[in-house]
């Protein structure tokens, strides 16, 4: 008998493997929509829809293993993070999902709100949080949206040898900034990102994507803490933080 397996659990949402099934249990079905809506439309491999029945969606295993995780060597080869690359420029190509995205006052009202909480709960150094904050504005500029996955963690990304086998979670894609998906897929592996864009295949603001990587550590630090997990291992997110320039 197949054993039940929690990948992930907060108060937000659960993830649950049964042999070569998840369960993903969310009681917001609108992000449960979306993620059914964008694997539907997004021209990469993803994972099949076995079943769904409110509050929980059904989905097959991808083959393969994650193309890394934050804070650990990736094992995957540069061809791998290339086709990842390749990938996420298939995606971006692709047509505009119908739903909008987040707005860039949304953006900058949530760097401002995240570095204040920083700052105020002693959890960083002043001017740390400070000198991030300066970096992470220059991510929030004007910008032609695109299909954006939203959270391609490099943990979102499956592998077989160099070939692409899945890519997951989708319940934050939209119309998005590309340079936003190529930042979080290289947030603590900056060694990989010429191997990303040299499968992305076009010339990108490689400000942007260092502005994003600032912005992203900043404002997901809290939600980190508050759901247990620690952005203070070795490579994590404040490592990113202290390491940006």
């Amino acid at each position: 008998m197949d054993e039940v397996q929690i990948v992930v659990a907060h108060d937000e949402r659960a993830t649950l493997r049964v042999g070569d099934v998840f369960l993903k249990i969310d009681a917001d079905q609108s992000r449960i929509d979306v993620e059914v809506a964008a694997m539907a439309m997004a021209p990469v491999p993803t994972p099949e829809i076995l079943w769904r029945k409110p509050p929980v969606l059904a989905l097959a295993a991808v083959p393969g293993r994650a193309l890394g995780r934050l804070g650990e060597p990736s094992p995957a080869s540069p061809a791998a993070w290339a086709a990842a690359g390749a990938a996420l420029r298939a995606l971006h190509g692709a047509p505009l999902p119908p739903w909008p995205g987040r707005p860039l006052d949304e953006d900058a009202s949530r760097l401002d709100a995240e570095c204040a909480w920083l700052v105020r709960n002693r959890v960083l150094p002043a001017d740390l949080v400070e000198r991030n904050h300066r970096i992470a504005e220059a991510a929030l500029r004007p910008r032609t949206p695109v299909f954006a996955h939203g959270d391609l963690q490099i943990t979102h990304v499956f592998v077989d040898g160099d070939e692409i086998t899945g890519v997951i979670d989708w319940s934050e894609a939209g119309q998005g900034d590309a340079l936003f998906d190529l930042a979080v897929l290289t947030l603590g592996h900056e060694e990989h990102l010429g191997d990303v864009l040299a499968g992305y295949g076009t010339d990108v603001d490689l400000e942007a994507i260092r502005a994003w990587w600032s912005w992203r550590s900043l404002v997901a630090a809290r939600w980190l803490i508050e759901h247990g997990f620690d952005p203070s291992e070795p490579g994590a997110e404040f490592d990113v933080l202290r390491a940006a320039r």
